[in-house]
């Protein structure tokens, strides 16, 4: 029944709505942490130090961020190998010739594929200078995220690198929100531009939320 359900485009659209969700929820908590830089190292690093002992002492030391991390590897995978493998069939639907110009893809998928692969990208490059310091521009300190923050946006281009990301990630959930919503059934002729209306506004204050941080930092409000 689930590789049925799996090998249907339905299917796959619906793993991508769902896998979709769960990013976006985590999105929102993420960024709401993020902006605690704005009250200072202290508070900052104190967050990030929370975020490993969420569920002491019945979860050991990092166990429910590892379990979160997990979730999301388990999301963004499914989300992107369900996204190829639509875009994949809908190349084999399509005729060998075309009695005119080969029509081109719209706006919103040409957005959700480029802006797909430059957010995949970017979380490869996030994790390597943030969590594991492997191409971080300073000298990486363990237990000091506040630090390290200021550190990434001090420098050109990891604020160049961040806020393209963010502006593909703004375009991404503008589209990928009401896609999803159809795709689970939320959506309707009556509730169609509510919807938009929501996704436009879910991606512009995720979008400021995270640019803030870079600009912060640029602008000397968080040094």
């Amino acid at each position: 029944m689930a590789r049925t359900v799996w090998d249907s485009t339905v299917g796959k659209k619906a793993v991508m709505a769902v896998s979709g969700a769960i990013m976006l929820l985590y999105l929102v908590a993420h960024v709401i942490g993020n902006l605690k830089i704005f009250f200072g190292a202290g508070e900052f690093n104190h967050y990030a130090h929370w975020l490993r002992t969420v569920g002491e002492p019945f979860m050991h030391y990092e166990w429910t961020l590892w379990l979160v991390r997990v979730v999301l590897v388990v999301a963004v995978v499914a989300h992107a190998v369900s996204a190829y493998q639509l875009s994949r069939r809908d190349i084999k639907a399509r005729p060998s010739k075309y009695v005119h110009k080969k029509p081109r893809a719209s706006y919103a998928t040409r957005t959700m594929r480029w802006g797909g692969i430059i957010l995949g990208l970017f979380i490869v490059w996030h994790i390597l200078d943030l969590t594991t310091g492997t191409v971080h521009s300073g000298g990486f300190q363990e237990g000091r995220p506040y630090e390290n923050v200021v550190d990434t946006f001090s420098t050109w281009y990891g604020n160049v690198i961040y806020i393209v990301a963010m502006l593909a990630l703004g375009l991404h959930i503008r589209h990928g929100f009401w896609s999803a919503a159809q795709t689970l059934g939320a959506g309707s002729r009556t509730r169609d531009r509510a919807l938009k209306a929501v996704a436009n506004v879910l991606a512009l204050l995720l979008t400021a939320g995270f640019i803030a941080v870079p600009v912060g930092v640029m602008t000397g409000v968080v040094s």
